[in-house]
């Protein structure tokens, strides 16, 4: 009998032993809670001095699984680097690291503290080396779009101005319609349109053929009032003088009026190839991987504008070239003239 209230009374202490650090586990879980409480009120007003000091006060237990002593010391960490304290943010994590040593996020903050300590130039230079080949495969495509559209605009552009001049009236009217509907609504609707609405009714393109096709007929449309003001500028006197010496009417387009025009077409049709390159990034909206879309997708993955920076240095040197190449043209198509 002795025996069995021995047993009983040593499970009874087993167990009021168990209660009794369950308990205390409750109430240090309670008191760290409090703890954190504290600490995120002084962030919110703004005391990041009071909230690291609090948040030191969680003590690393033994076999304790809450994640306490890493949450407060990450903590800490993130306001030392937000204060531009590198040496206490890295002893904080590696405060972490002492009894965690395979904890990620420790080890990628110390990642990013050594890259902070480094100086600005090459860390510049070392996103620049990331970013570029991305970059350039991006720059290699609005290239490739600007070419094709510069090929085909000025075609379009210039039947569209003939027909505008004509003087058979559906035709005329046809391109009227045109050049209204084109220059009325947005690009970027335009595209939308092409590549999300045509699948509707049955039509589809891939992503490069809408592109060129949306970016084609919204040029050709600008493209064909400025080729018509140019025709329009020269004297009615040199197409009766042609057609008196016996050319026909396309004959004196062709080899009397159109010519005279190229020097006066060339700012404004270098002015709208130059605002070209820059509404290539519309098309990435459509699925388009060009310039545009290759750096928003390295500024979302690595939320660092040294891709947006080189991004826009790349735009600057596309329209400079071409600012260049249709100065040199403008000044050779007038090489005759008196300036």
């Amino acid at each position: 009998m002795k025996f069995f209230n021995g047993r009983i009374a040593k499970r009874s202490i087993l167990l009021f032993s168990c209660v009794l650090l369950f308990a205390a586990s409750i109430c240090f879980a309670k008191d760290y809670d409090q703890l954190f409480t504290e600490a995120n009120d002084a962030m919110a007003q703004g005391d990041l001095p009071a909230a690291i000091s609090i948040l030191k006060k969680v003590e690393f237990e033994k076999g304790d699984d809450s994640g306490a002593f890493v949450r407060s010391r990450m903590q800490i960490a993130r306001l030392q680097f937000a204060l531009k304290d590198m040496n206490a943010a890295s002893a904080a994590a590696k405060e972490v690291l002492a009894v965690y040593p395979d904890n990620s996020e420790a080890l990628n903050f110390m990642a990013s503290v050594q890259q902070e300590q480094k100086p600005r130039y090459k860390v510049f230079i070392e996103d620049c080396l990331r970013f570029l080949p991305q970059l350039l495969k991006g720059a290699v495509m609005t290239i490739t779009l600007v070419v094709c559209i510069i090929l085909i605009s000025p075609v379009g552009g210039l039947l569209i101005a003939l027909g505008r001049i004509s003087t058979f009236k559906p035709v005329s009217g046809l391109c009227w319609f045109f050049i209204w509907l084109f220059r009325g609504t947005p690009l970027l609707l335009q595209l939308f349109f092409i590549y999300y609405g045509l699948p509707s009714l049955g039509i589809t393109f891939k992503p490069f053929t809408a592109a060129i096709l949306g970016l084609g007929l919204n040029y050709s449309a600008y493209l064909g009032e400025i080729i018509r003001g140019g025709i329009q500028s020269i004297e009615h006197g040199q197409m009766e003088a042609a057609k008196a010496i016996g050319m026909t009417y396309w004959q004196a387009m062709r080899r009397v009026i159109i010519p005279q025009t190229y020097k006066r077409l060339m700012p404004p049709i270098g002015n709208e190839f130059i605002a070209l390159i820059k509404d290539t990034a519309l098309v990435s909206t459509i699925a388009m991987v060009e310039l545009m879309r290759s750096a928003d997708q390295m500024f979302n993955a690595y939320f660092n504008v040294t891709a947006l920076i080189l991004a826009a240095l790349i735009y600057l040197l596309f329209t400079t070239i071409f600012t260049f190449i249709f100065e040199k043209i403008e000044i050779r198509a007038g090489i005759y003239e008196n300036r």
